[in-house]
């Protein structure tokens, strides 16, 4: 202490002063101001910023006043705070310790947001067991939103560049202001009702909270949940969330999302359908290519190329059988007739009746023998021959079979190159004549031939009739090789030319 001075202070007496002043001052005050700098610790109290376009003041909102709160108030909210006047020592700072917080305008329209939507969701309306999986191929596609928007114009723009052949009926409505939930929901129903499309899509362009409202209306959230055609709420741009996108059985971040999730699995099959295309395309080819090369190694083989080459030992030995066979058979036939002889000779030597009916029916009994060997020889042979010819023949006409659908092949691709050959010839004469129509009358070969155009001397547009000259004018005359300058002198009509 100085005791001739004045008193001196230290700085912890001073903050510590002005801590007391500032609270007895103002003990309970309101005030109003933006949010900004907000910040929600772990620990559950909440520290952030209320300005306004002078000034500024810290804030701390401790837990057991945080917990009273139904929705966490975001920078840029406008509230009203009651609460009093507090100095921390430490930091020599002052701040605002908030009792209370409202929100106000847009903040209390965010406040009824959160409120329906704890509301919808205590209902289980955003469980995943409601939502109905989009069809895979769409027939037709629903859409409800402004004929004048841009949402309308984006899912035309993605479904025409991305997929054509498409089938989409518009349902216009409004998208903001009184009256435009009740129109989606009138239109919602209105496709259910008549059964008129695979899938809906719901939505509109990007817009302020108050712009987007109609679909955060729980009737607008009631019929999305109600409808049986599965839903796809496309609401503003990627950061725009309304209670339709929580509904809805898919969110889209914009309309041309919504277009592209439509047409995903279909343009995917269609893709993946060009592709076996290609492939299937490819095989055949390789098939084709392979089988006619088969085919030339087949027609190269020698049992086509010269089938009595590998043949011809079968005819010979048949031919040696044959001869073996007739051999056998006459040496046989001569035993037989020597036998014949000797034996009638001896007959004819003994002639007793008895012993030349026994000899008789021997000789009978031994012919019919020779004669039932030789037929079965003769049979089991020409069977052995005709076996061989059907084999020979089946072989020679698969060969045959074999050449002509080669030969049809070739011819085939000989006619595609006449045709083609006929097309370009003809194409060629043609050009030839419309060339020579085009030459001649082009006017530099008419000149050429003798004729002239008048051209007036002043503004060098062409004389097409005496009507136009007058005595005196000076013309210009082109020929095929200059120009001639000249006057004219008179000027004589056609007896048939009209005035």
């Amino acid at each position: 202490m100085n005791p001739h001075g004045p008193p001196i202070l230290s700085v912890t007496q001073l903050s510590n002063a002005i801590k007391y002043s500032l609270e007895a001052t103002f003990p309970q005050i309101w005030l109003q101001g933006e949010v900004s700098n907000f910040k929600a610790q772990s620990s559950g109290h909440l520290y952030f910023s209320l300005k306004d376009a002078g000034a500024q003041i810290s804030a701390v909102m401790f837990r057991a006043s945080a917990a009273t709160l139904k929705a966490l108030p975001k920078d840029g909210a406008q509230v009203i705070v009651q609460g009093e006047i507090n100095v921390y020592p430490p930091s020599g700072k002052y701040q605002l310790l908030v009792k209370e917080l409202r929100l106000v305008g847009l903040g209390e329209l965010l406040l009824k947001l959160e409120e329906l939507k704890a509301k919808l969701h205590a209902k289980g309306w955003f469980n995943a067991e409601h939502k109905k999986p989009l069809p895979r191929f769409p027939r037709c596609i629903g859409v409800i939103t402004s004929p004048t928007g841009a949402a309308i114009h984006d899912i035309l723009n993605v479904l025409t560049h991305r997929f054509s052949g498409f089938k989409l009926m518009l349902n216009p409505v409004r998208v903001q202001g009184e009256g435009a939930a009740a129109e989606i929901v009138a239109a919602i129903e209105f496709f259910n009702r008549y059964k008129l499309a695979d899938v809906l899509i719901v939505g509109r362009g990007g817009g302020s909270i108050e712009d987007l409202w109609a679909f955060n209306e729980e009737i607008v959230a009631a019929a999305i949940f109600a409808s049986k055609i599965p839903i796809i709420s496309a609401v503003g741009h990627e950061t725009d969330i309304c209670l339709s996108d929580f509904v809805a059985d898919v969110r889209a971040p914009t309309p041309s999302a919504a277009a592209m999730m439509v047409i995903a699995e279909k343009e995917q099959q269609l893709v993946q359908l060009d592709h076996w295309k290609k492939r299937l395309v490819h095989c055949v080819r390789l098939l084709i290519k392979h089988d006619r090369q088969k085919l030339l190694g087949i027609t190269r083989h020698p049992l086509f190329s010269s089938p009595y080459g590998l043949l011809g030992y079968w005819f010979q030995r048949t031919d040696d059988l044959r001869q073996s066979f007739d051999l056998s058979v006459r040496q046989t036939l001569i035993r037989q007739r020597n036998f014949l002889i000797a034996q009638h000779r001896q007959l004819q030597l003994l002639r007793p009746t008895a012993r030349i009916a026994q000899f008789k029916e021997k000789l009978e009994s031994l012919g019919r023998a020779i004669r039932k060997t030789v037929v079965s020889k003769v049979a089991t042979l020409e069977h052995a021959i005709k076996q061989m010819d059907y084999k020979l023949k089946m072989s020679w006409r698969s060969h045959q079979l074999g050449r002509r659908k080669m030969f049809s092949a070739i011819g085939l691709q000989r006619q595609i190159d006449q045709v083609i050959q006929r097309t370009i010839v003809l194409r060629k004469e043609r050009l030839k004549g419309m060339s020579a129509s085009l030459h001649s009358i082009d006017p530099k070969n008419v000149l050429k031939r003798g004729y002239s155009i008048l051209f007036n001397e002043i503004d060098d547009c062409v004389i097409t009739s005496v009507i136009t000259v007058k005595p005196g004018h000076k013309v210009k005359l082109l020929l095929a090789d200059g120009k001639i300058l000249t006057t004219a002198n008179e000027v004589l009509k056609n007896e048939y030319s009209q005035s």
